[in-house]
């Protein structure tokens, strides 16, 4: 199955670069290397480093999770200043929202690509500057003859979008392959639950300027209101402040062991970093010194299939990847569209009775605050209940509750949407009910689509295959977000969002049975959940053989 792969170095300088052990036995003594290396991190008392991996990458997800919601505030602000009739048209709507999970999509699978070939380390940061530069110039974009504002918009969203797909495969296995078995669940739920902040960051800020703003947005011409368009550059921009607090640490954080032992091969420096990390929480790498070179199981396209062909290896790629995009179907379709689901509900429009500039804030206003209820009622509280019982009952457990509570809950809010939206007093009802799903998101599938990918792959495609799941999960959110626009106004504004929600009910039952397929990682090391034998995983550079490659 698996190939293996045999350095290129002379024969005058191999005899220092391979241990001098009995023959026969240097398959063992590497594997034992390997296996104590290991075992050091697996066994590890959380440390000073694995809080700092865990705010390292976490920051990436704040970053991320604040660019793409934001948007569902900002959205409004926008139509106010360039939309037809002071509201951007669906085609409008739909570019803005749907080019960043493509571009995610593209870079989730980019990124695991690339970290499994040239490793971790030399990748981090290099997303997290994308994300800075196209924030940034979202920021700054303008109209022009040529080019819209909208379209400016779009193109730099989709850049937006390939940096935060690379965050995903290189935070999880990063943070996973740092981690201790028994606390690897709660570091992964940790990093994760940096979206919820970043979420309930982009309402306050939207809050805090559109408070900031008032009297000159009533003192705006309504024709033009100069003023909104300060809020969404403002909202868009404070994007990149927590990715440039991060980039430094980000580029200077150590490759992780697993990758430096099974794809450089080369157990030495593993040995050594894993001593370095867990006494001082750096690393050093010495360029003069030997560099003690194994055999492993190399990836390859011929090993990719052979692995994957395994129905027990391939049933975990595909149920981790059907999971992620039965549940962004939902995930996003609702978390991009909420200021809609909330004016089709009626829940914070300015009253009738209020026309003009007041009327432009005081609606301004309320979606920020509805967005903001939402996400402390449900999402935030979902993602630390996953923190505190993922390592106690499992990841598993949690995903088929979660997808079980989210298609009961869906279902209730699709088939009972009239009589939940019919009176005041119904609607806070569908409310408390909305935030549930959030709850239930978070508190289940949500974390845990992201955590399994993580653990149930072998290092040598542990991201790659973190890339597939997390993309198919944008999948989700494109045929979401497309369904979303294409569909939310048949039969009247907002008339369809009840059989949104019924077809979301579906997908989620679906999720439950996917769930199915994936085993529990809970407890187990890595290796022991790749499902390969570590019996002579790595072997020595053979030296008559290595002689003979150098000499043709």
């Amino acid at each position: 199955m698996a190939t293996y792969n045999t350095d290129k170095v002379s024969s005058s300088s191999s005899n220092d670069q391979l241990p001098s052990l009995p023959k026969g036995r240097d398959t063992v003594a590497l594997d034992e290397k390997r296996r104590a290396a290991l075992e050091e991190v697996d066994t590890a008392k959380f440390s000073w480093f694995h809080l700092k991996v865990c705010l390292v990458a976490g920051v990436g997800f704040f970053t991320d999770a604040y660019d793409i919601f934001a948007i569902n505030i900002a959205a409004t602000m926008i139509g106010y200043v360039y939309g037809k009739g002071q509201k951007l048209n669906s085609s409008q709507d739909l570019g803005i929202k749907v080019a960043t999970p493509v571009g995610t999509l593209m870079g989730q699978l980019l990124f695991g690509w690339l970290a499994d070939v040239v490793g971790r380390k030399r990748m981090y940061g290099i997303e997290l500057m994308i994300i800075i530069v196209a924030t940034f110039a979202q920021a700054l974009s303008g109209r022009s003859e040529a080019v819209s504002i909208i379209g400016a918009l779009v193109i730099w969203r989709f850049l937006m979008g390939i940096g935060i797909g690379g965050d995903y495969p290189l935070s999880a296995c990063i943070t996973s392959e740092f981690a201790s078995t028994h606390i690897r669940g709660r570091m992964m739920a940790a990093v994760f639950a940096n979206q919820g902040w970043g979420q309930l960051s982009a309402a306050i800020v939207a809050i805090v300027v559109t408070v900031a703003y008032k009297s000159k947005i009533l003192a705006d011409n309504p024709a033009t209101l100069v003023h909104v368009d300060f809020l969404w550059r403002i909202l868009i921009g404070m994007g990149c402040v927590p990715g440039v607090i991060a980039l430094y640490f980000r580029l200077t954080i150590p490759e992780t062991p697993r990758f430096t032992m099974d794809i450089e091969r080369n157990v030495q420096q593993a040995t050594q970093d894993v001593d370095n990390f867990l006494t001082t929480g750096s690393y050093y790498v010495d360029p003069d010194a030997a560099v003690e070179k194994v055999q492993a199981p190399k990836a390859s396209w011929a090993d990719f299939k052979a692995y994957y062909s395994q129905w027990s290896h391939f049933k975990l790629l595909f149920g981790t990847s059907y999971s992620w995009f039965a549940l962004d179907i939902a995930f996003y379709g609702l978390g991009l569209n909420t200021s809609i689901i909330l004016q089709a509900i009626g829940f914070g429009n300015a009253p009738k009775t209020i026309t003009g500039t007041l009327a432009i804030y005081t609606n301004l206003h309320n979606i920020a605050v509805g967005n903001l209820i939402v996400i402390v009622a449900g999402l935030v509280p979902g993602y630390w209940a996953t923190f505190f019982l993922v390592d106690v009952w499992g990841r598993k457990p949690i995903q088929l509750m979660g997808f079980a509570a989210l298609t009961i809950l869906f279902i209730i809010l699709g088939f009972g949407y009239d009589k939940l939206t019919a009176t005041p007093q119904a609607t806070k009802a569908f409310v408390f009910l909305y935030c549930l799903t959030n709850f239930f998101q978070n508190f289940g599938p949500n974390t845990t689509t992201f955590i399994i990918p993580g653990e149930a792959f072998p290092t040598r495609y542990r991201s790659t295959s973190h890339g597939i799941a997390a993309a198919s999960g944008k999948l989700g959110a494109v045929v979401a977000q497309v369904g979303f626009s294409k569909m939310v106004n048949i039969g009247g504004t907002n008339k369809f969002v009840q059989h949104l929600l019924e077809i979301f009910a579906f997908f989620m039952a679906t999720g439950f049975l996917s769930t199915l397929l994936l085993p529990e990682t809970m407890g187990r090391s890595l290796e022991e959940i790749s499902d390969e034998s570590q019996d002579g995983f790595v072997k020595p550079v053979v030296k008559n053989q290595t002689a003979q490659i150098t000499q043709v």
